[in-house]
């Protein structure tokens, strides 16, 4: 597989900031966060009763209604310029979840993926592959980036793990990087960069078809194994 690599910089040129539109894939919708009209399925999806472990490592939350929710998404989004995106069913339009693009740096060529809050419907799921699928491809195929990041609490093993399933390279820890909650976080850094991207997109593509799945749904493949391959 050719690997292009964006080494030569003399032609650099600033990358446009991301301003994904609705997509859909074969599993998963994505839409442009509009909290009024998708405020009260968010939360039902994932805050309220029941999911306030889905915050433990999360800066924001957990929220007691919609209403604070959304006015604390709208004020982080408006002050930290995040763009967040509402994940759907591609079968059923349920709201599943939600996941930002975050640290855009387009002078760099380089953006976050960060506050993914994943419902317990779309955790461990395709359609939860899916989506970081997409917003990769997008990043690097449509804008042209060279880095997308992937940061999380040290402590959060379960973060650090999908980061590497889905082809992050871990780069190191920021020690005492924040006070998150009272608490301390050291900060575990992941990337993938452009001369990377085309492997683990390949990877993504035979993992999320059709013929990688029995008829009850089991992955015949691991998608760390089909990376692997390539």
């Amino acid at each position: 597989m050719k690997v292009m690599s964006m080494s030569d910089l003399s032609n650099w040129q600033m990358r446009p900031v991301p301003e994904l539109k609705s997509v859909k894939g074969r599993y998963i919708q994505i839409d442009p966060a509009d909290f009024t009209k998708d405020g009260p399925a968010l939360f039902e999806a994932i805050s309220g009763a029941g999911n306030d472990d889905l915050w433990r490592y999360i800066p924001l939350g957990p929220f007691e209604d919609h209403e604070t929710m959304v006015a604390t998404l709208n004020f982080v989004g408006e002050q930290q310029n995040w763009k967040t995106h509402i994940l759907r069913s591609a079968e059923n339009d349920a709201v599943l979840g939600m996941a930002s693009y975050m640290r855009i740096r387009p002078e760099a060529g380089s953006a976050e993926v960060g506050a993914i809050v994943f419902s317990k419907k779309l955790q461990r799921t395709p359609a939860a592959t899916e989506a970081m699928y997409l917003m990769a491809r997008y990043l690097f195929d449509d804008l042209g980036y060279r880095r997308y990041e992937w940061k999380c609490n040290d402590a959060n093993a379960a973060s650090k793990r999908a980061a590497e399933r889905l082809g992050f390279q871990f780069e190191g820890v920021f020690r005492q990087d924040m006070v998150m909650k009272g608490e301390n976080r050291d900060t575990a850094w992941f990337s993938i960069i452009d001369s990377e991207w085309q492997r683990v997109k390949a990877g993504f593509e035979v993992w999320l078809s059709p013929q990688n799945f029995d008829d009850e749904g089991n992955q015949r493949r691991s998608l760390r194994e089909i990376r692997t391959a390539l």
